[in-house]
């Protein structure tokens, strides 16, 4: 019988889980704007198999993209994940309840309770129900010396209880759309807009994030309620997913909606036998731009001995491995799609030292 297509199938090494971590309000030439490091993170899905990421990576307001190889992961779950104080479940599909800010104006409201019944009639979503939080949650934006923008939260109390009532009505999984400050005529956002600044509101986005997982210890992610902007006939590709629609909902929807379970762990010692969790124990690589290597998760990987892969990619950081010391357990990457090779050289066992020439020296 001649070979088969099909039988190459049985020729393909192992998934080899990897994390990809893009700082959120830090200003990334890719990845600080509406889910422009989407193509990088689908082409390293197809190189390891198996891609851990968080929502700063996947949102793309009112563009997004779904792969069963990406798990949609929150910033402060990642970190937790990373640390091996969490595990992870896949899951065939969420229950999302939706946490709206009362502050929102009853239009805009509209707005994003249509966005939830599109998902709903056009994508099979399970999505509900619907809380409304007590009072105003209250965001601030705030922006650091570093450049780098962070928020804060006026009523944080009316955002947990409000994300209780959620979890004791049946949400698995939650989403959240808060009102944020208007500021049309701000530099900083008309830079944004035209590709050379930092996201005001991810920051912000991430406090309100962090807050629920903690909380709840359910998978969350935000949205901001904003007015349309003017038009902008200088307005970046990158940043263009922001300004096809009323809302940045839809893509938190979608990530969501199969977003894995987070299973506390006391010791990675304690997962039985033959688990279907994935641990950090089973990382292989963790990949991040090479001016942003101190976060938390990056340093638990290293800790553990994870293979690093810095990639250039410009921010308003400059924690370099120079700077902390690791110079020599990281893989430079110049680009995403090299840092691909390298995840496919991890994955099926070449030693990278191997496709250089001229090969080093023993």
């Amino acid at each position: 019988m001649a070979p088969s297509f099909s039988s190459a199938a049985a020729c393909i090494a192992p998934p080899l889980p990897t994390l990809l971590v893009v700082p959120t309000g830090i200003g990334c030439a890719i990845g600080g704007y509406a889910g422009d490091a989407l193509p990088s993170a689908r082409l390293l899905a197809a190189a390891s198999g198996c891609l851990i990421t968080h929502p700063n990576v996947m949102n793309g307001a009112a563009l997004y993209w779904s792969d069963p190889r990406i798990q949609y992961v929150e910033g402060y779950s990642l970190d937790r994940f990373a640390a091996g104080e969490l595990a992870l479940r896949a899951v065939r599909q969420q229950r999302i309840g939706l946490l709206l800010d009362v502050g929102i104006e009853p239009e805009l409201r509209q707005r994003q309770l249509q966005v939830a019944q599109g998902c709903r009639a056009t994508l099979g979503l399970d999505i509900g129900p619907v809380v409304t939080s007590d009072v105003p949650l209250e965001v601030h934006l705030c922006r650091g010396n570093s450049g780098a923008s962070w928020g804060e939260l006026g009523q944080p109390d009316a955002l947990l209880q409000a994300g209780e009532r959620l979890r004791d009505a049946g949400a698995t999984a939650i989403a959240v759309v808060a009102r944020f400050p208007e500021d049309s005529e701000n530099d900083a956002l008309s830079a944004y807009r035209q590709g050379s600044g930092v996201d005001a509101l991810a920051g912000a986005e991430a406090v309100i994030s962090h807050l629920l997982v903690h909380h709840l210890g359910l998978p969350c992610a935000h949205a901001p309620a904003l007015l349309p902007l003017p038009f902008d006939p200088l307005l970046d590709p990158r940043a263009a997913g922001e300004e096809l629609g009323y809302s940045f909902l839809a893509c938190v929807l979608v990530g969501l909606s199969r977003a894995p379970d987070l299973v506390p762990l006391t010791s990675e010692a304690a997962l039985p036998a033959g688990s279907d969790l994935l641990s950090a124990g089973q990382l292989g690589a963790v990949v991040a731009p090479e001016g942003a290597l101190g976060g938390e998760a990056v340093l638990a990987c290293l800790e553990r001995g994870v293979a690093l892969i810095a990639v250039a990619n410009q921010s308003v950081l400059e924690v370099t491995s120079e700077q902390l010391g690791i110079t020599s357990r990281v893989q430079r990457a110049r680009s995403y799609t090299e840092a691909a090779g390298l995840l496919l050289a991890l994955r099926e066992g070449i030693a990278a030292a191997a496709l250089q020439r001229p090969l080093p020296a023993l």
